[in-house]
This record gives C-alpha cells, sequence and structure tokens, in this order.
C-alpha cells in the first residue's frame, strides 16, 4: 500500500514542527550563536529567510588571526609554476583591503548594539581602516570588552587613534603591539576593571596617568620590553609607581623589562605607597634577588597584601653567579625585620626557574612557616642533580612551617620529570 504523499502546506507544516529552534526566544538564540565562532554563526544566515540576519544581533563580533601575507587563506593553494612573485605580491596589497571591506559591511549590517568586539589581524603603522573601526565603534556602540592584536613586519606599531579614549564604556580591554603616544590629558576609563598591556608603545607619563584615570582597575597586565620605552626615548616607571595607581588591585602580573633593572631603582623603601588589601595573586616575571634589592622588595610586598591567595614568580638569576658568594646571613636578615607577617589566606606558592640559591631558599621557607593556609609549593628547577634535589626537599620538609604543605619539584632539564612530596 502506497502512503499518502503529503502536500505542499503539509510538508512545511512539519518542517515548522521539527524546527524547534527558530521557535525559540530571540535572546536564547543569540545566546546559543554567541558560543559559535563568529564566522560560523554568520554562515547560519543560509538556513532560511527567518535566520537571514539573526546574527546581526549577537553581541559579540570577533575577526581574529585574518591575515598573514605568507600563510594560504583556507582553499588557496599557491603554485610558483603558475603565479608570478609580482601576481602574489599584488594578491598580498589586495588581501587587506578585502578583509577591511568585509568587516565594514558587517559592521553596516549590524542590528544589535557591540558589547564585545575583538580585531586581530596584521596592521600597518598607519591603518585609517582600523581608525574607521574604531571611530565606528566609538559613536554607534557600548563596547565593554576589547581586543585588539595587531602585528607588522616592521618595528612600527598602529597608533590608536584620538576616538580611542571614546569608548568610556570599556569593562576589559586587551591591547598587543600598538602605541599610545598621545600626551597624557586624555580622561581614562572609569569603568574599566581589566587591562593587558603586551609590547605597548607608550610613554612613562602617559602609562602612568593611564592607570590613575581607571580607578576600579582590579587586574592589571602589563609586558613592556626595553626596547618600547627605547624607541621613544622615556624613563620606564618603577613597580612603586605602578603600584601607587593601583589602590583596588587584585590581579597583577609584570613581565618583561619590570623586573629586576629597576624594580626600585636600588633604592627600597620600608613600605608601599598604598596597602594592597584587595590583592589576591600576582605574578612577576624576570625578578632578581642576587642583590637583595628584589627579595626585600618581595618581603615588604607579603606584608602589604594581608589577603594573598595565590603567589607566581619566575627568577631571573644569572647563571654565572657563584652560588658559594650567596651567602645565607645577607638573606636571612632581610626576613627578620618582617616577622610580624602573616599570609593567612595564602595556598599556593609557585617558583619558576628555581636554581636553589640562597635567597630564593629563604623565601621559600619564610613563607612555609607564616602561612597557616598553605597547600601547595611548585618549584620548577634547574637543578641537574638528584641529590641535590632531593636535599632541597629534605631542608624544606625540616624548615618551620604553620601547614601541611604538598611540594611538587618539576626539573627542566628532564622536562616531564616531577616528583611529589607530602610534607608531614
Amino acid at each position: 500500500m502506497k502512503a499518502k504523499r503529503l502536500s505542499k502546506a503539509q510538508r512545511l507544516s512539519k518542517a515548522k514542527r521539527l524546527d524547534r529552534i527558530t521557535t525559540l526566544p530571540q535572546t536564547i538564540i543569540e545566546t546559543i550563536l554567541s558560543l559559535l565562532p563568529f564566522e560560523e554563526a554568520a554562515r547560519t544566515s543560509i538556513l532560511s529567510k527567518e535566520w537571514r540576519f539573526k546574527w546581526t544581533t549577537i553581541p559579540k563580533v570577533e575577526f581574529e588571526d585574518l591575515y598573514h601575507p605568507t600563510v594560504k587563506l583556507p582553499g588557496e593553494e599557491i603554485d610558483q609554476n603558475r603565479h608570478s612573485r609580482i601576481e602574489i605580491a599584488r594578491r598580498n596589497m589586495a588581501m587587506p583591503f578585502k578583509l577591511f571591506y568585509a568587516i565594514q559591511q558587517v559592521l553596516l549590517l549590524r542590528q544589535g548594539p557591540i558589547l564585545e568586539f575583538t580585531l586581530s589581524i596584521y596592521a600597518h603603522h598607519s591603518c585609517f581602516e582600523i581608525d574607521q573601526i574604531i571611530l565606528h565603534l566609538s559613536r554607534n556602540h557600548t563596547v565593554k570588552k576589547l581586543k585588539f592584536h595587531f602585528y607588522d613586519f616592521d618595528s612600527y606599531m598602529y597608533c590608536l587613534p584620538v576616538s580611542f579614549f571614546s569608548l568610556h564604556h570599556l569593562t576589559d580591554l586587551d591591547l598587543e603591539f600598538c602605541g599610545i603616544y598621545h600626551k597624557p590629558i586624555f580622561n581614562g576609563f572609569s569603568s574599566l576593571t581589566s587591562l593587558s598591556l603586551r609590547r605597548i608603545g607608550i610613554s612613562q607619563k602617559s602609562l602612568l596617568h593611564l592607570l590613575s584615570k581607571c580607578p576600579s582597575l582590579k587586574s592589571f597586565s602589563l609586558h613592556i620590553d626595553e626596547q618600547e620605552f627605547d624607541s621613544i626615548r622615556e624613563e620606564r616607571p618603577n613597580i612603586m609607581e605602578l603600584l601607587k595607581c593601583l589602590p583596588v588591585i587584585e590581579h597583577l602580573t609584570t613581565w618583561g623589562y619590570i623586573f629586576p633593572s629597576f624594580v626600585v631603582d636600588h633604592s627600597v623603601p620600608q613600605a608601599l605607597p598604598t596597602s594592597l588589601i584587595h590583592l589576591k595573586y600576582f605574578y612577576f616575571r624576570e625578578i632578581g634577588f642576587v642583590d637583595c634589592d628584589g627579595l626585600t622588595f618581595i618581603a615588604i610586598l607579603l606584608k602589604c597584601s594581608p589577603n594573598l591567595e595565590k603567589m607566581e614568580l619566575e627568577v631571573d638569576t644569572n647563571e654565572d653567579s657563584d652560588k658559594e658568594t650567596l651567602k645565607l646571613e645577607e638573606y636571612s636578615v632581610i626576613f627578620e625585620n618582617y616577622s610580624d607577617v602573616w599570609l593567612e589566606h595564602l595556598n599556593e606558592l609557585k617558583i619558576q626557574h628555581f636554581r636553589n640559591f640562597n635567597p630564593e631558599l629563604e623565601l621559600v621557607k619564610f613563607i612555609l612557616a607564616r602561612s597557616p593556609n598553605l597547600k601547595k609549593v611548585i618549584l620548577i628547577t634547574w637543578i641537574n642533580n638528584k641529590n641535590e634535589e632531593l636535599e632541597l626537599v629534605n631542608v624544606l620538609s625540616h624548615a618551620a612551617r604553620a601547614s601541611r604543605v604538598e611540594i611538587v619539584v618539576e626539573n627542566l632539564w628532564t622536562e616531564s620529570d616531577s616528583d611529589d612530596y607530602e610534607d608531614v
């Protein structure tokens, strides 16, 4: 017996009953689309007429890793036998214009506010197309989360335009390889709570001014190489100046050229310029302990951070340093001045490039003795002698301590090898 053929109206009715996603509330559809990569979300426009513009209302827009002249685009193969170098060069010159045109079209099709915007692209230092994008965002959208990662083949950074400082609603800002060369007169971002600056061209005055104009900043990550400051012939701010601008900071990360060369300009004060009562986590890379200044600074920082929960350090000790010349007495005396420090909330300590020199060892022992809730100590070492490694763990196991601690030693020489020791 042949099955009865459904009419067109019946087939459409059945299809609608099966298409439950389309009938969902628009807010739920936006949430679902926001979980997809932006390119995939835009492709839903081909599903049906009803879906043609649904992607234009999602609040998150991302353009990441769009173009690299030496990398083939999806579905494209470069055959040197078929294309001359001139043709390839022309294509490389035309590609950025096509990409920026596509971005402009996406922005023009928007039917809802953009709350999160990401642009990761190779950009020339004077890229007016990016200027236009930033101007459009500042005039038409209340962007809260912004990520700009720019790259170029020369040393010239893309310079952010003045309209960038009109994005007053920002709460999260992530910048990489771009310049802020304007005079320090901008108003800043009063709602900003998270700021990441990686390889940024900025003057000392502009950096300190920017931080001072972000009174709500809770998370700050800074990576500025020496060449970024040298290129604009500016002095580098020391860590004391930075902390003075961060009164409510909770998460702090610095690396690059902040340590160890000018931690405190070789003059360590007895107190920080502000009490870091909100600080819960800090990570300092390339900090040196040999000259005592770095160790003293850490001691002061711990004293002013009563609510610290996790600390992470990457030690920058010269490989040629003579371990025997780093006398224990010189470093143990430092901590005698901070016997009143009590790290009640600290639960994890991690030290990378640990060489088992006296200043490093004294710091670990100091923290063990003053951290009643410490759960884990991770030491990533350069020790290439197993006996020395066991001796290190034995010394720490017999050191004064305020809690039962798991000590994890990971050896960089053996890469995957690591040993766990439980302090009982």
